[in-house]
């Protein structure tokens, strides 16, 4: 079975960081593909120790959207 999942990959110092906010698995990589593939393998592993996620994650609609704070 195949899975899609959200991928939020930022620049951090050296490093890209790689988030799967779904289900709270965070890789990284010198460049934003290795970051990607790390985290697809991450996913994998995760995957394969807790099982895949309840349908119910997968039905919700799901949107990136920003929010504004002034400080």
């Amino acid at each position: 079975m195949n899975y899609r999942f959200s991928a939020l990959i930022t620049k951090e110092d050296d490093w890209y960081v790689a988030r799967c906010p779904e289900l709270s698995v965070t890789s990284q990589g010198k460049d934003v593909e290795s970051a990607r593939a790390n985290l697809r393998e991450a996913v994998e592993l995760y995957l394969e120790t807790w099982g895949a996620p309840d349908g119910r994650a997968a039905e919700a609609p799901e949107f990136w959207t920003t929010v504004e704070v002034s400080r």
